[in-house]
């Protein structure tokens, strides 16, 4: 049997506390990530310093809009999409993937109009920003008890899974390392990259915007 593909990936951080002791079960396992960081969060001198470490040891950093707080497609003036992804992508600044990754603010994990609106499209499309989704969301903030065999359970109905971990307090941390050995009993093969199937915007053109995942 092929093995199922897994590609791990840590949103809203970085977290001073939490980020680096992520990092440290990342290394030890050998596994590479993306770390779509919010973009305020790197006024912090200590969060910045995270993301340069998760860089330089080749992990990928993402855009995961500057605030965190109203969904794209929930506020589709231009000046909004404007300044949520450029203002967090000013932030990351050299950290940047080359690809320009950006992953948009879903509400609890939820793939739905929200997500988008025409003039994020726009901005995204014409600044070349790659935009990527998931589809693997096991609920880290929100189940403690379960988060780890419902992750589990959606890498077995996959080929490819993109995981959403949160690298913040209450988090996937705590049970971080439980669930690589989990994977690791499964045999699967890790990859940093992304299923075509995730990947909405791509170097100027759009690759798998659905109309239901557009406000307007």
């Amino acid at each position: 049997m092929v093995p199922r593909r897994v590609t791990l990936t840590f949103d809203n951080g970085p977290t001073p506390g939490i980020t680096e002791r992520v990092l440290e079960v990342l290394d030890n396992e050998g596994i590479l990530s993306t770390f779509f960081v919010i973009g305020r969060n790197l006024a912090d001198p200590a969060a910045v310093s995270l993301a340069r470490t998760a860089h330089s040891a080749g992990h990928w950093i993402g855009n995961h809009t500057f605030s965190h707080s109203v969904a794209l497609g929930d506020r589709p003036d231009p000046e909004y999409a404007a300044h949520e992804i450029e203002s967090a992508q000013s932030a990351i600044s050299e950290l940047s993937h080359p690809n320009k990754l950006f992953r948009p603010y879903g509400k609890s994990g939820l793939i739905g109009p929200h997500l988008l609106s025409r003039a994020s499209i726009a901005h995204l499309l014409a600044n070349r920003f790659q935009t990527v989704l998931w589809n693997n969301v096991p609920g880290d903030w929100k189940d403690q008890a379960g988060w780890v065999e419902s992750c589990v359970a959606q890498v077995l109905e996959n080929e490819w899974s993109v995981v959403v971990l949160h690298d913040v307090e209450r988090g996937c941390l705590p049970r971080l390392s439980e669930l690589l050995q989990r994977l690791q009993d499964l045999g699967v093969m890790y990859e940093q990259d992304f299923p075509e199937s995730v990947i909405l915007t791509r170097a100027g053109k759009t690759a798998n915007i659905l109309p239901t995942y557009v406000s307007d």
